[in-house]
């Protein structure tokens, strides 16, 4: 017997909660927050927008990913880069006068027309990641051997960050940004303008990662993660879904970065490294790294849980964002997202 198809209420569930929350999100938050925890929330939906990336390669790809660090950080240097031309107008960002560049330099050039750096925020990681995944997976290198290469790729460009001050602003990174587009940056209708910006780009993003895992290439990438020998037997080349999977996931963590400069208004080595890298990785494991929406509740939930966390226990909080992380892998180790499916299933 063919298998049975599900009712128009089963159907209509998804879109009911996707339009829910896009509610909720465009207008409702906008109107009862204040700018402060507004702008809280642009940042943890930027960080969501990692998320989502880390979810399609790690939990429909198994790609367990530690490294989006670098391709965050490549995003938001060529944000920064641009903001910072546009205040100089022509002359030096006030990090190098401090650091005694007389000359700017050639790398910075092409960064002063918008176009280009825009360009840049998603070509550069997904160039980096198409180099870096062909090299990689052609070798067959996977499982912690893949997820060791990206925690030291994310420890190396930190380290190359500090170490060139007069290009990248050394440990202080890229700070102090007034205008974007024309339009100041210390408004409250600018923040709230790109907290709206946001809001749309990851649901955009979400709605285009869920119709990619639901095609033919979702279903591949979803075998590739189950039994990669199997599909190499079968004729599909798993090199090349998973450098495309890993590519698209960078792309994602740049755009990431792009948005996070002039919502933060800094970018810094600090915000890159292994540490950084790994916080996004739990935030995806505490929400459900098998699904989509729980990658976005987890960063959701762990920004939240380390704003609450630091301004109330400044001393400890690190140590409750990790016992919250135990609690939820302990009773949810599908996460948050998976707990509540299971708590659906039993009440029926």
């Amino acid at each position: 017997m063919p298998p049975e198809r599900p009712s128009w209420r089963t159907r209509l569930r998804g879109p009911a909660v996707f339009a829910a929350v896009a509610v909720l999100a465009l207008v409702v938050a906008p109107l009862l927050l204040e700018p402060f925890r507004l702008g809280l929330l642009a940042k943890y939906l930027v960080y969501a927008i990692v998320a989502l990336g880390i979810a399609l390669a790690w939990g429909q790809g198994g790609m367990l990913v530690l490294g989006q660090g670098v391709f965050f950080g490549l995003g938001g240097y060529a944000m920064g880069m641009y903001l910072k031309l546009t205040e100089a107008q022509g002359g030096l960002p006030d990090f190098m006068v401090w650091s005694g560049v007389e000359t700017l330099p050639a790398l910075w050039t092409p960064f002063a027309n918008p176009f280009f750096a825009l360009a840049m925020v998603v070509v550069g990681p997904v160039a980096l990641a198409l180099v870096l995944g062909t090299l990689v997976f052609r070798q067959r290198v996977r499982g912690a051997y893949f997820a060791i290469l990206t925690q030291a790729l994310a420890a190396a460009f930190v380290i190359l960050l500090i170490g060139q001050q007069g290009l990248t602003g050394g440990t202080n990174g890229l700070t102090n940004f007034f205008e974007l587009f024309g339009q100041d940056l210390a408004l409250d209708s600018t923040q709230r303008g790109l907290y709206l910006a946001v809001v749309v780009v990851l649901g955009l993003l979400y709605l285009g990662t869920r119709q990619l895992v639901n095609s033919r290439f979702g279903r591949l990438l979803v075998a590739v993660r189950d039994g990669e020998d199997r599909v190499r037997f079968l004729g599909y080349d798993p090199a090349t879904v998973k450098t495309v999977t890993f590519a698209i996931s960078a792309g994602m963590a740049g755009l990431a970065g792009a948005f996070f400069v002039p919502v933060v208004g800094i970018i810094s080595p600090a915000l890159l490294g292994v540490v950084p890298s790994l916080e996004l990785v739990v935030a995806v494991a505490v929400g459900g790294r098998y699904a989509l929406a729980g990658a976005v509740l987890g960063a959701v939930v762990m920004g939240y849980a380390k704003t609450i966390f630091s301004e109330q226990f400044a001393g400890g909080w690190l140590y409750l964002q990790g016992a919250l992380f135990i609690l939820v892998m302990t009773l949810a180790p599908k996460g948050l997202l998976g707990l509540l499916r299971r708590r659906k299933e039993v009440a029926r």
